[in-house]
């Protein structure tokens, strides 16, 4: 009989199979009701009557045959893991009084920051600016603007400063206390992870190994949650359309192995397993790699999670010019298309040896095929030092720090020829537009990753060999995911979902307790944090603690926090920048006189520096990176030319963003040339000509940039005779 280890309920030592069964044969109605509330009013007809008939007789010898073989259980034994479990509520209540007396000190140390800097900081550079401008001011009416102005300023000063010495003193004070906090912190911790040790040790008192640590009870448990999940109405209403639809389910529920691999990934979207078996069935006819073990069955795990995760439609998101495009995503394309980028090469070397529940969180993205596509090659041609630095943390998603600006102002500018993702490169946006690219990007080369808001703060979360970490935004226990229907659940019952998980063969434990718990007619439990689980749902989120225990594993902590909402990090950006070769830095006169420069030829800088990069190109050889932050540096080019006289000079740039420029000075000449930079979209265009003159021998070309810039990256520039 199931135990809820949340009320006082006493439970019999030995308890009946009849009242078990009947317990079982309602979990059946809750199914039907739930399904009531969410499929389609199709009606059965007579054949799907039937049909439904078989099903729930199905179900119900499933109940049955599980429940026999369910272990009867020791009050006593039961009632320890209880008050074990009871034992931590007041543990965890003292941790976190704990804790937020500590974080007081953080509190005020960030008060007195943000009064020095952003408050005392931004009234002195609006101090300065108005200054200017009364100094430059020629007419009466803009001096009274500027002296208005500069009064603001020194009044906006004046409260900072007021501000700051009250927010000292507060400071001062937490300050005297902070060493009992942590004190206090650290035994409240102690305290805890005693309590939870002592949970541990009941449960293993339990016995339960005979159960969950074998397989036999495997096929029948997910055969009675694929049936259970769908309902048996639900099962008749896809099959009763055809013969080919009987057929399927037909096939889903005899195929002990496939069930086993869906039900262990989370099952279907909606519960929809036939719809599911239908894709995964049009994705085997599509590809004969669909099912092949090649490649450690990386392509099979991959049509199963595609199946799971599009049972129910996703809806796309198009261009706004591209009305006629599909509304929702072809599940056998999406397939196709990561099939088609895995054999090319093109995907993070990771993506190979996930599992059908990582893969989930790779192929549920909105944005079309073809989107992913240019999302790779624009990284490869703009950045390839992000997608392959050594750095999983920031691999593919470093470009939302380096390039997607932060704030809204141009957001206006948007283009409907551009897809959603094209627009946020090209303007920026806040924390949610930078969110929503960086889960595009990671997607696009195969790595899971999931949204990680939090209060008042969009961030993300994604997938690296030693573990997923939270990009753009506070570390673990700062947010939340969605979970079950979309509701809000606690970001650390995810992370403890997938640190589990990363244990394969005993996270199968937690599975088993967990579908027994569904036979057993309990609510299915995200995490202990997120929910109010019951007795087989606890035994499975504490063996899942037990298992990350047992594995030592380590939570990485949070990066990028600092640009979640800036627009330019602290800390200085690692770029993996190419050791450059003679042959790198090599000017050629081809014929007709041609002049070709490699973009790593300069003559200064002669190697990277914070502002200007050379990176190993796509394309081969070399290619400069001017960055988007970081103020404003020049380079230039010394070269000889065989012949004086007039010359057509053409660039090879990428450029992510619009309304660019270089500036050019000819041999120290006062009168730059603008060079306006096409919008390239993260593709490789050629420059517009413009002209230049050279004279016969040396010649020194200087690139500068001035106002706000962006990044763009250069490949080669090229000078040819006008005649």
């Amino acid at each position: 009989m199931r135990a809820n280890l949340f009320t006082s309920t006493k439970i019999t030592t030995r308890t009946s199979v009849a009242l078990i069964t009947l317990i079982a044969v309602a979990v059946g109605a809750s199914y039907a009701q739930a399904d009531n509330r969410k499929a389609p009013a199709v009606p059965l007809t007579a054949a799907g009557q039937k049909l439904e008939s078989q099903y729930a007789s199905m179900l119900s010898d499933l109940k049955a045959e599980i429940v026999k073989s369910v272990p009867n259980l020791p009050e006593d034994k039961i009632a320890a893991f209880s008050k074990a479990r009871d034992a931590e509520q007041p543990a965890e209540a003292a941790v976190k009084a704990a804790s937020k007396k500590l974080g007081t000190v953080g509190s005020a140390q960030a008060l007195v920051a943000h009064a020095k800097g952003k408050w005392i900081g931004g009234a002195d550079k609006g101090i300065a600016a108005a200054e200017a401008k009364l100094k430059n001011a020629t007419t009466a009416v803009e001096r009274v603007e500027a002296e208005k102005e500069l009064a603001h300023w020194q009044q906006n000063r004046a409260n900072g400063v007021a501000a700051l010495n009250e927010r000292q003193k507060n400071l001062d004070k937490a300050k005297l206390d902070e060493t009992e906090f942590r004190k206090n912190l650290e035994a409240a911790r102690n305290a805890l992870a005693e309590a939870k040790a002592r949970s541990l040790a009941a449960l293993r008192d339990l016995n339960l190994d005979s159960t969950l640590k074998t397989d036999k009870l495997d096929a029948k448990l997910a055969k009675f949650v694929v049936l259970a999940e769908t309902t048996p109405a639900g099962m008749a209403r896809f099959a009763q359309q055809s013969e080919s639809h009987e057929q399927l389910v037909e096939k889903l529920l005899t195929d002990s192995d496939l069930m086993l691999q869906m039900t262990e990934a989370d099952g279907a979207k909606g519960g929809n397993y036939p719809q599911a078996m239908q894709i995964y069935t049009d994705i085997q006819k599509a590809s004969d790699k669909a099912s092949s073990t090649a490649s450690g069955g990386a392509l099979q795990r991959l049509a199963v999670a595609i199946s799971l995760e599009h049972a129910v439609p996703i809806r796309q998101q198009n261009r706004a010019v591209d009305t006629n495009a599909p509304t929702t995503i072809d599940p056998v394309a999406r397939y196709l298309h990561y099939e088609d980028a895995f054999l090319k090469g093109e995907l993070d070397a990771g993506f190979r040896n996930l599992t059908v529940w990582d893969y989930r969180m790779v192929v549920d993205g909105d944005e079309p095929d073809e989107i992913l596509a240019w999302g790779r090659q624009m990284l490869r041609n703009y950045r390839p030092d992000q997608v392959t630095t050594a750095d999983y943390r920031w691999r593919y998603v470093a470009i939302v720090g380096s390039d997607v600006k932060y704030g809204s102002q141009d957001n206006q500018y948007d283009k409907p020829e551009l897809h959603s993702f094209q627009n946020i490169l090209m303007n920026g946006g806040v924390c949610g537009r930078r969110a929503f690219f960086g889960r595009f990007i990671l997607r696009a080369f195969g790595v899971p990753t999931i949204a990680r808001p939090q209060k008042g703060h969009a961030a993300l979360a994604h997938w690296t060999p030693d573990g997923w970490v939270v990009c753009l935004g506070a570390g673990w226990g700062g947010g939340f995911v969605k979970g079950e229907g979309g509701k809000r659940v606690s970001d650390l019952d995810f992370l403890a979902i997938a640190q589990a998980r990363a244990v394969k063969d005993s996270f199968m434990q937690v599975k088993r307790a967990q579908w027994i718990g569904d036979v057993m007619g309990e609510k299915r439990a995200f995490g202990l944090l997120s929910s109010n689980p019951e007795f087989w749902n606890i035994v499975a989120l504490y063996l899942q603690r037990a298992i990350i225990i047992d594995a030592k594993t380590v939570t990485l902590d949070a990066v990028g926090e600092d640009i979640g909402e800036a627009n330019e990090s602290k800390v200085q950006e690692k770029i993996q920048a190419a050791k450059l070769a003679a042959e790198d830095k090599k000017v050629s006169v081809g014929a007709g006189g041609v002049i070709k420069i490699p973009a790593a030829a300069t003559s200064k800088p002669t190697n990277s520096t914070g502002k200007i990069a050379f990176l190993d190109s796509n394309l081969g050889g070399k290619q400069l990176h001017y960055k988007r932050t970081g103020g404003h540096e020049p380079f230039e080019y010394t070269f000889e030319a065989p012949a004086a006289g007039k010359y057509a000079l053409t660039s090879r740039v990428v450029t992510p963003s619009w309304r660019q420029s270089l500036l050019l000075s000819v041999n120290g000449a006062n009168d730059a040339i603008n060079i306006d930079l096409p919008f390239t979209v993260g593709m490789w265009e050629e420059t517009t000509p413009i002209e230049v003159t050279l004279v016969k021998g040396k010649n020194v070309l200087t690139f500068t940039r001035e106002g706000d810039v962006k990044g763009v990256t250069i490949k080669d520039f090229t000078l040819t005779p006008v005649k």
